[in-house]
């Protein structure tokens, strides 16, 4: 079984479109894929058709193995499963809290829940959460979407550094360049200067794209509602990389902070010459 987290706290990224993308083009390969929806906004459960059970809660979930299965559902799509949010997941944090093994909780869960399943997708709140550091104990790797922006850049850099134990510990934290627009110039060179200086990212980049945004309305994963679309073919590329990148002894070509926030800091100083001239 592998664990992958899509994570960034930073919101509008393109996180859910991501997991989403990832469980169900696994799925389509013919594994067993379950996505686990973590956001309390449950962008991923609406976008499956799928709601969760009323008198479920997040934290039940993570002491009752009955009910973990139990709310395990189904989807339009052979080999992909969903256990889908709900808004009580905004109190697991607090409840975790007040646990003395909230990382052996979820990773309990997690086991339970890869038994039946050769891939766990968990579309992550965009937040650092004690649900979410729980996360981060148990999971393989954690993808983060990035938008090549400055705001953007910031926040992968403190993600970096925030998982730095984690990282040396074995996790695999893995940035990808998310709706990318080559329209615009600041894109073009966030790119071209996040390849020139080997950032550790993933090669593959996300366009952004208008069908996206027609699958989320239409209610159907990326890969279903156009398949043949760019973004839909990326993120099947995306998919391969990360595979190849489980499939590594080692971290090869991480993605560090320090130079992350280099590329942040030679960006603004860039903002502020041409303020200047």
């Amino acid at each position: 079984m592998k664990v992958v987290a899509v994570h960034n706290f930073k919101g509008g990224v393109g996180k859910t479109t991501a997991a989403l993308s990832l469980a169900f083009e696994t799925a389509r390969g013919g594994e067993r894929a379950l996505l686990w929806d973590l956001d309390p906004q449950g962008a991923a459960s609406y976008c499956l058709r799928v709601a969760p059970e009323l008198d479920v809660q997040g934290k039940r979930l993570l002491r009752d193995r009955e009910a973990l299965q139990a709310a395990v559902k189904g989807s339009d799509y052979p080999g992909l499963d969903l256990l889908p949010a709900d808004f009580s997941l905004r109190h697991v944090d607090a409840w975790l809290e007040g646990k003395g093994d909230p990382d052996g909780l979820l990773r309990a869960a997690t086991s339970e829940l890869g038994a039946d399943h050769d891939w766990v997708v968990m579309d992550c709140a965009p937040t650092l959460s004690a649900l979410n550091e729980s996360v981060f104990a148990c999971a393989d790797a954690v993808l983060v979407p990035t938008i090549p922006t400055v705001l953007s850049l910031r926040t992968v850099a403190r993600l970096l550094a925030h998982l730095k134990p984690r990282r040396r510990a074995g996790l695999r934290v893995l940035p990808f360049l998310s709706m990318v627009d080559r329209r615009k110039a600041l894109h073009r060179d966030v790119c071209a200067w996040v390849r020139k200086r080997e950032l550790g990212f993933l090669e593959t980049e996300v366009p952004f794209a208008s069908v996206v945004e027609r699958a989320s309305v239409e209610r159907r994963p990326l890969g279903a509602a156009a398949p043949s679309s760019p973004a839909a073919r990326a993120f099947r590329a995306l998919l391969e990389e990360v595979r190849d990148r489980l499939g590594d002894a080692g971290e090869r070509g991480g993605a560090r902070a320090g130079s992350v926030r280099a590329l942040v800091e030679g960006l603004e100083r860039g903002g502020e010459d041409r303020r200047t001239r």
